[in-house]
């Protein structure tokens, strides 16, 4: 009778307690009562085991690499630009050819930087596209031509974009108040002077967009504002030494130092920035030729596969820039630099600079600040 009562759970395995004593094996209905309520406290636990299958009977466990979209981003196109950037960007240093730039004091460029962004935004437009030009021109007279080619393009591409995008889009939605005067035959008013009748505001029309006098001159300021401080920023930078530029700076802020500004502290961050500029972009373009060198079928990839593609190239980035920043600090703290900037001596001077260049540089400043300020007043 037990084999019975076991047999319907072949795969169960019932372990009892061992019986007290032979007596109990007296009463056969108590024990079929006791293994019966041991039998359904025991909870069967399901088993699922699912495997893949396919038309012709083999497991196919990458079928959903099918569905996912390829070539949706341009990797190949990408890295390529990346890699084939120029090897002077911007925001560094170029010291041969020697210019005219070169030979100007650092104090005077930074008084040109403060000039060149306040001025345009409150000028007329002709002054600011006056400034366009002379920056475009004196880029091109200055920098080699490797670079002035490549930022000319690039901040002249992005300025067009703002201008176009400002100049139909701020003044384009149309009025909600209406004019409710009657008109100058029912009042009996004069009409307006002739000299009113040329006044345009709306310049142009293309479609639901309109060009206006207000567009036209949030475009205008912003473009050039933009362009101006791009350019003006990349003179700036690849004349002028980092040293030169710290030296400048300090010059400028050191009356704060009575305040309780740590120019000390502000000037050594301001120096490592600068110096550390070249290193990003070395780490970008460098990462990016060792991806294009591989020779990787991007045919071939899916899109998931090039997205990992793409944050392992910002995760090494990331990785070769730590390691240059625990470089410099090493090299600090060997040179002798405990934290404190106002005991660690900083070495910087303003270079060489000619009275001539010096002298031509703030004649040009004061005739510009001159113009700007006349403009708002006298109409060309």
């Amino acid at each position: 009778m037990y084999p019975k009562l076991l047999s319907a759970h072949p795969k169960v395995l019932l372990v009892f307690p061992t019986l007290p004593s032979f007596a109990s094996f007296r009463n056969p209905p108590e024990i079929l009562n006791q293994i019966s309520q041991h039998r359904h406290s025991i909870k069967l636990k399901p088993r699922i085991k699912c495997t893949a299958n396919s038309n012709n009977g083999v497991g196919a466990t990458n079928n959903w690499e099918k569905w996912m979209p390829r070539h949706f981003f341009a990797a190949e196109k990408v890295f390529g630009a990346i890699s084939g950037a120029t090897s002077s960007p911007i925001a560094q240093y170029i010291s041969s050819p020697t210019t005219f730039l070169h030979r100007v004091d650092p104090r005077i460029k930074m008084a040109w930087l403060l000039a060149l962004v306040i001025l345009p935004a409150r000028s007329d437009v002709k002054i600011r596209l006056g400034v366009v030009t002379y920056l475009a021109l004196l880029s091109i007279w200055i920098q080699p031509t490797e670079v002035w080619k490549d930022q000319l393009g690039r901040v002249t591409l992005l300025c067009g974009i703002l201008f176009v995008l400002l100049g139909l889009s701020t003044d384009s939605a149309p009025s909600l108040l209406s004019s409710r005067s009657p008109p100058h035959s029912v009042t009996g008013l004069p009409s307006p002077p002739a000299s009113f009748e040329g006044y345009k505001y709306v310049i142009m029309k293309l479609g639901p967009l309109q060009l206006t006098r207000k567009g036209l001159s949030a475009a205008s300021t912003a473009a050039c504002l933009t362009f101006t401080i791009f350019q003006s920023a990349s003179l700036c930078l690849t004349t002028t030494t980092p040293e030169q530029l710290a030296f400048s700076l300090r010059w400028f802020i050191l009356p704060l130092a009575n305040l309780g500004v740590p120019v000390a502290e502000v000037i050594l961050t301001l120096l490592l920035s600068l110096r550390f500029i070249n290193l990003v972009f070395d780490e970008v373009r460098n990462v990016a030729l060792g991806i294009v060198s591989r020779r990787i079928k991007w045919q071939q990839l899916t899109t998931l596969e090039t997205i990992d593609v793409f944050f392992t190239y910002i995760r090494r980035i990331f990785n070769n820039i730590y390691s240059h920043a625990a470089q410099i600090t090493q090299a600090m703290i060997v040179r002798g630099f405990r934290g404190d900037c106002d005991s660690h001596q900083v070495l910087l001077s303003a270079g060489s600079s000619t009275k001539m260049a010096n002298i031509i540089s703030c004649s040009c400043l004061v005739g510009l600040i001159c113009a700007a300020t006349l403009s708002r007043y006298v109409y060309f």
